[in-house]
């Protein structure tokens, strides 16, 4: 058995996905192979360092802090979120990223990237001792409130724009059991995107993000609708929010925050006896680490 998890992204909303993965760290389930989008690869890796709790305490302590995100950061850097104290401070001093731990996981590790040229997803492996975090970066650089990340020869933003949920590509990379964490309840649809215009304005010289921006919504639909279909067959085994509490993209309350973690830890605890039966006797395998 290969084991891979796919991790959606959705920015404050993936706190849910680090709920799931401190629980998965307590059952000691591990993949395989790993890939994420835009947070579900910035929140996955403290998984896959097997620190419990991390993701936790960066919610809760320095979220609201003014130096993690806000306009003023979009006003002087033309980023949101603050890159240096977000993907510098905050992993090595602050709230230390064990890069040691996460060299010694085994499997493979994957971001999801958009290439802002040809609007094509790419596959991009992720560096286990990266003190920038510069794949990362490029995986979450949401249009509007990211510039674009160039990663060796290429530009990139937010792997989402092409490739929201990327679990196809895990079986492509010859998982046979997949595990796919959302971050939108189960029945949820994606409309068009409010800022749609002005991102098609701010993009016009890349006219591929821009066909990426009008038809997300539709192949986000869509990929959803496959992935359901396959959850009913038993092919993929899927975890969902029953209710987000109306976190938004850019939520920083803790309280709201901690609590959208903890919908994530039970919801996976809920349905660890049916991830065991999905997983069936190879879940030995991993419950021995």
């Amino acid at each position: 058995m290969k084991l891979g998890i796919t991790m959606e992204g959705g920015a404050s909303r993936t706190v849910f996905s680090c709920g799931v993965s401190d629980a998965f760290l307590e059952e000691n389930i591990m993949p395989d192979y790993f890939i994420g989008v835009s947070a579900g690869i910035a929140y996955g890796i403290s998984y896959l360092s097997k620190q419990k709790g991390r993701n936790l305490k960066i919610i809760q302590k320095y979220m609201q802090d003014k130096r993690y995100m806000g306009v003023r950061h979009l006003l002087k850097s033309k980023n949101f979120y603050n890159i240096p104290f977000v993907f510098g401070e905050v992993p090595n001093k602050l709230e230390a990223f064990d890069y040691e731990a996460f060299a010694e996981f085994p499997g493979k590790v994957e971001a999801c990237v958009t290439n802002i040229h040809t609007g094509k997803p790419e596959y991009l492996e992720v560096p286990r001792r990266d003190e920038q975090f510069e794949v990362l970066v490029a995986s979450c650089a949401l249009p509007i409130l990211f510039q674009p990340v160039k990663v060796g020869k290429h530009y990139y933003l937010d792997g989402g724009l092409s490739d929201s949920i990327p679990y196809q590509h895990a079986i492509e990379e010859g998982c046979d059991k997949n595990i796919v964490v959302l971050t939108r309840e189960r029945g949820y649809i994606k409309k068009p995107e409010r800022a749609g215009d002005i991102t098609s304005r701010l993009y016009k010289k890349y006219p591929k993000i821009v066909e990426d921006i009008k038809t997300r919504p539709e192949r986000y639909n869509a990929c959803i609708e496959k992935l359901m279909e396959k959850e009913k067959s038993g092919e993929i085994f899927v975890i969902a929010p029953e209710t987000t509490y109306g976190v938004g993209r850019t939520e920083s309350d803790p309280d709201k925050l901690t609590r959208l973690y903890e919908e994530g830890y039970q919801q996976a605890k809920r349905q660890m006896g049916d991830l065991k039966r999905y997983l069936e006797i190879e879940q030995d395998k991993h419950q021995a680490g």
